[in-house]
């Protein structure tokens, strides 16, 4: 199977590259179209700063390349957030295969702190990508911006207030969370993502 992961000026590129070969995957790190298009499942990793990221992949035209994407595609964290409308980071339009807004917690005491970081509990998990999920998961966040509830919400989280854990439409499926850095949880994630 071919796993192509998208190659753009995001971080944490290479945690996904490494959990995947763990599960004995060797995935193809491009920002290649034909390749994006050509293979079997694509998954879209990012850690780093919206407007960049949409800036460069706009100058590459990448953007237009996800949003066609027909195979399943997988958003982690800033990928996730990448394919809702707007995000509050940058005040930029993003790629808008989810019509969802990112926004930035607003820590209402002293001990919310953002970003948010560390292991939080899933709830609500309602897609093939939690398959044998028993609802007590715990996943990796890091993270100062978020995605509301919304229709595409698959799994909620809740810090400061509840919000989109993981959006699913269509073919597209992402997570705030790093599946790659959430232990079994998460390479259950990933193989359920592979499995579909």
């Amino acid at each position: 199977m071919n796993i192509a992961i998208v190659k753009y000026n995001a971080g944490n590129i290479y945690s996904v590259v490494n959990a995947l070969r763990r599960m004995g995957i060797e995935p193809d790190l491009t920002e290649d179209a034909e390749r994006l298009r050509s293979a079997d499942k694509v998954i879209f990793p990012g850690q780093g700063e919206a407007r960049g990221a949409m800036e460069y992949l706009k100058a590459r035209r990448l953007d237009e390349v996800i949003r066609d994407l027909r195979q399943p595609v997988f958003g982690i964290c800033v990928g996730q957030q990448l394919l809702c409308r707007h995000s509050e980071e940058g005040d930029v339009d993003c790629i808008g295969i989810f019509d969802a807004d990112v926004r930035r917690f607003k820590p209402t005491r002293h001990e919310e702190k953002v970003p948010a970081m560390g292991w939080n509990l899933i709830t609500d998990t309602r897609s093939p990508l939690f398959k044998g999920f028993r609802g007590d998961e715990y996943v990796y966040f890091v993270h100062s911006y978020y995605v509301p509830l919304c229709a595409d919400t698959i799994a909620t989280a809740d810090y400061i207030q509840p919000y989109s854990a993981a959006l699913g439409k269509d073919n597209f499926y992402a997570t705030q969370f790093h599946p790659e850095k959430s232990g079994g949880v998460g390479e259950r994630i990933l193989q359920n993502f592979i499995d579909l």
